[in-house]
């Protein structure tokens, strides 16, 4: 289920995936199921790439939220049997998919837990697929039972949102990452400007910040300016092909992570300027499985 909306079109499903070489820290086929394991699981201990972020110690009142720092390694699963198999102490999994008991799970393991949710496309295999009214879905995004939402219209989508955040906030999850933030750059079916896009935007990165949950900016590279100071990491994939990682250098300078996959090109290509960057690198097949090749 990974999705990448680039500037000019979409990239669909049926992308070729190259081979990467060398020796990852869980080379392995992906696992299969959902996520019910009760195998053993092993702790290592808290993290300790995270600080409380500064806009919520600004007040004792507000919630304190999770906030990664650059260079921390991470795991990225939708798809497959999700369980702390992988050393690293960030898991990105599901958020419908996985329940409470998956998360507290992956806590006990030392891990914290990001939750993935699409905010900028009506998916029909969703359980709340009918609080979406036929007006705000537009055209297919190139993935089988998805459509473009209009996010001009905030008033609708808005309590949707809420209600998908407060499922994450209340399996227990540390941060939320939003797909498909970049739908004015796509044919969506509606006139979407980058003006709308960063209406809805900052109106996401509110909505989990109103629960204490951290936020990613998935993508959306052109916006990346006007949107830092509202996201507390970034998430992107492919810029090594696109020769795009520089653009990401605000985040790390702000000392927010940038989680960072590639699909097609192998490790040897990115990883030393990913090193450089202070990325959170690896390559990852398509599927978005177990399997993974860590910088």
């Amino acid at each position: 289920m990974r999705r990448t909306a680039l500037a000019g079109g979409l990239l669909t499903a049926a992308l070729a995936l190259s081979a990467c070489s060398g020796a990852g820290d869980d080379d392995r086929a992906d696992g299969g199921g959902r996520t019910t394991s009760s195998a053993p699981y092993r702790s290592t201990g808290p993290a300790t790439t995270e600080r409380p972020s500064p806009s919520a110690t600004a007040s004792s009142a507000a919630p304190k939220r999770w906030q990664p720092t650059p260079g921390v390694a991470w795991q990225w699963q939708l798809d497959g049997e999700v369980t702390p198999s992988v050393d690293v102490p960030v898991y990105d999994i599901d958020g419908f998919e996985n329940t409470a008991a998956d998360v507290t799970r992956l806590h006990h393991a030392g891990r914290k837990v990001i939750c993935y949710i699409n905010v900028g496309a009506w998916e029909n295999y969703r359980p709340d697929k009918g609080e979406f009214p036929e007006s705000v879905l537009g055209a297919g995004n190139g993935w089988a039972g998805e459509r473009w939402l209009d996010i001009r219209r905030l008033d609708v989508l808005r309590p949707i949102m809420e209600q998908r955040f407060d499922m994450c906030r209340d399996k227990g999850f540390d941060a939320v990452e939003p797909d498909l933030v970049e739908g004015y750059a796509n044919k969506t079916g509606f006139p979407l400007t980058a003006a709308d896009q960063l209406a809805y935007n900052r109106m996401i990165a509110d909505i989990a910040h109103a629960r204490g949950l951290a936020v990613g900016l998935k993508n959306d590279l052109p916006q990346i300016p006007q949107l830092l100071s509202h996201f507390d990491f970034a998430v992107n994939e492919e810029c090594a092909q696109y020769d795009e990682c520089g653009r990401l250098r605000p985040f790390t300078a702000a000392d927010k992570a940038v989680f960072h996959v590639e699909y097609e090109v192998p490790n040897s290509t990115f990883c030393a300027e990913s090193r450089k960057l202070k990325l959170s690198s690896m390559s990852k097949k398509l599927d978005l499985g177990v399997w993974r090749r860590p910088c």
